[in-house]
């Protein structure tokens, strides 16, 4: 696939676009990953990473990107007695990770259609 790929990038002017449209359009079947409350949900087996084999995963970035991270930041600091503990029910931070989802999903839906949009204009203008 890979050898196919590059073959199809060209050495043209476009070939990075286009390296980045196919990669793109290549790895939106994957899985989405999706914030939860672990509290919420009883089967441990849903913490699996399965890329990666392990039995209790847990992903953020900078605090500075997403509402989401700060709160793991916040819980994960809280765990490791680094803070004291949130004062929000379960339930609560399960609605707070529902929205982060819902609004991560929007957010890549409207990036696959400007991928889309962009890719039918390459393709008409392209010779």
């Amino acid at each position: 696939l890979q050898k196919s790929l590059s073959e199809t990038f060209g050495a043209d002017k476009y070939s990075r676009a286009r390296k980045e449209v196919l990669t793109y359009m290549f790895s939106r079947p994957m899985q989405m990953a999706l914030y939860f409350c672990t509290g919420v949900l009883r089967d441990e087996a849903l913490f699996h990473h399965y890329a990666l084999n392990v039995p209790f995963y847990t992903h953020f970035t900078s605090p500075i990107r997403r509402y989401a991270d700060i709160v793991v930041h916040r819980l994960l600091a809280a765990s490791l007695g680094g803070r004291s503990p949130i004062k929000m029910e379960k339930e609560a931070i399960q609605k707070q990770a529902d929205h982060c989802n819902d609004r991560k999903m929007a957010s890549k839906r409207v990036q696959e259609l400007s991928a889309d949009l962009f890719f039918s204009v390459f393709v008409r203008v392209r010779p």
